[in-house]
């Protein structure tokens, strides 16, 4: 449905009217109507204390620093460092795909924790850390490195890991890197991702500066790609048929020698803005090397980031580019011939982390479809200045949503799509809308790429010209007199 900027404010101050003034004062802050005319400046507060009392979809630091950043890097072992919870929920559920052998030289998908009991509380966990650190060099000795993922309780005993770390990191002559990323730091998960880039800088980057490599001019790394669903898989071949080389993976399907070397490349290129700018921003002040951020969503944005990453190198990179291209748009105009005539018009609310809500919205478009909301859980300031322009006028905007205000949005804007995470999805299937859980792919994927363009648009079609929908009511919208009717 078309609404203007009135009506969308309209819509905001409804939704607000349940909560009590203090508030109301606070949450009116984070939601907004989108207004092109003033692109560039500030028109949201983010990254601020979720509401007391409200439910956030928020995740902590430790699961921005785990679950997110560390946790791919297939050849180390991360040690959820506290009771063992934690490490199980982070456990292989955001699906980075790897190669390898799991248990001999991959562990992406293992729970390795310390499984933290109350008298470990009680008298601290250091030794118990140690124990495991030589236990898991005797079971895995093939692992080139660990990385130790404190939790809430560590924190506040106060363990002292980066002894534990340099202590047997020296005995055992690998990388151990402690990570003081306890769920009570900051706001969100992102903190958490800012305290991961800083101990890859202080334990991986810094202690290799001069470690020798063999360069080439067409050196290139991928940062923040975590490889869901094969995600970074796709990037890459893109990137080698532009004819760069691509000498590492940030960090999905991801190693600790790519780590290493990514000093050494020509240009850093970040897909996920938010959890790994930092990084790349310290390799720019550091070894001089430029970044730029890429996207590879849906046919319009691929060309455009093809041609923007081309621009760093020389004609023979350009001209290969416009080359491949070429070739690319035969197989996409095949999938949008296919697929926009059943999604053309169809509109789509978004509520995911801190980069999809607007790197997707041009896979979106391509296939016909609209923007009617758009959120962020964790984003800053600056992913909304870098949303504003890629939404239409009076598009809603929302930070940090409560389960109550998506729930609202949603009955009022009506949706053809919603495009969310796990804890919102059987909620809105429930209510009859379609949904497609866009933190994972919901169990399919790749969506990054030429290939993965197919795959979106096969899926979006799939979920929402089911007909299931239309037979669907949510139990509780059921009016008394029905009910009654059947036990009657």
């Amino acid at each position: 449905m078309e609404m203007t900027k009135e009506q969308t404010q309209a819509l905001i101050d409804e939704v607000l009217e349940v909560y009590p003034a203090a508030a109301r004062k606070d949450r009116a802050k984070h939601l907004a109507v989108n207004d092109q005319a003033n692109a560039g400046s500030k028109c949201i507060t983010s990254n601020r204390k979720s509401q007391p009392g409200v439910m956030t979809i928020r995740g902590c630091a430790y699961a921005g620093s785990k679950g997110v950043v560390w946790g791919p890097v297939k050849d180390m072992i991360h040690i959820s460092h506290g009771p063992i919870g934690c490490g199980q929920y982070s456990r292989a559920g955001r699906r980075n795909y790897y190669t390898g052998m799991t248990g001999v030289n991959a562990f992406g998908t293992m729970n390795i924790t310390t499984d933290f009991q109350e008298r470990d509380i009680v008298f601290g966990g250091d030794k118990k850390l140690e124990a495991a650190i030589d236990e898991l060099e005797q079971l895995f000795p093939l692992t080139k490195g660990l990385s130790i993922q404190s939790e809430c309780p560590v924190g506040l005993i106060g363990d002292d890991i980066e002894a534990v770390a340099k202590k047997k990191g020296a005995e055992l002559g690998k990388t151990i890197v402690p990570v003081r990323c306890e769920g009570f730091r900051g706001v969100s998960q992102s903190l958490g991702h800012h305290i991961a880039n800083d101990t890859i800088r202080d334990h991986v980057l810094a202690p290799n500066e001069g470690k020798a490599f063999e360069a080439t001019e067409y050196d290139v790394a991928i940062i923040g790609d975590y490889n869901i669903g094969g995600d970074a898989w796709s990037s890459r071949i893109i990137l080698e048929d532009m004819g760069l080389r691509v000498v590492a993976q940030w960090s999905g399907d991801g190693t600790l020698a790519e780590m290493e070397n990514t000093p050494k490349v020509k240009l850093n290129l970040v897909h996920c803005y938010r959890s790994m700018n930092y990084i790349v921003r310290y390799m720019e002040e550091k070894n001089g090397i430029p970044w730029v951020e890429y996207n590879l969503f849906g046919p319009t944005k691929i060309e455009e980031s093809m041609r923007k990453i081309a621009g760093f190198f020389d004609d023979k990179i350009k001209a290969q580019t416009e080359e491949v291209i070429k070739r690319y748009r035969e197989q996409w105009d095949q999938v949008i011939a296919k697929y926009r005539p059943r999604l053309e018009g169809k509109s789509v609310m978004l509520y995911v982390g801190g980069l999809r809500p607007r790197h997707i919205i041009g896979a979106y478009e391509d296939l016909g479809m609209e923007i009617c909301g758009a959120g962020y859980e964790f984003a800053h300031n600056d992913d909304y200045v870098k949303t504003t322009p890629e939404v239409k006028d009076a598009t809603l905007l929302f930070d940090d949503a409560s389960a109550y205000e998506l729930e609202e949005f949603v009955k009022k804007l009506k949706p053809d799509l919603v495009g969310s995470g796990v804890k919102e999805k059987y909620v809105f299937q429930k209510m009859g809308f379609p949904f497609r859980q866009m933190h994972s792919w919901d169990y399919s994927g790749p969506y990054h790429g030429v290939d993965g363009f197919a795959i979106f648009a096969r899926d979006m079609d799939l979920t929402m010209n089911n007909p299931c929908w239309k037979n669907m009511k949510a139990p509780w919208s059921k009016t008394a007199a029905a009910d009654l009717a059947k036990t009657a």
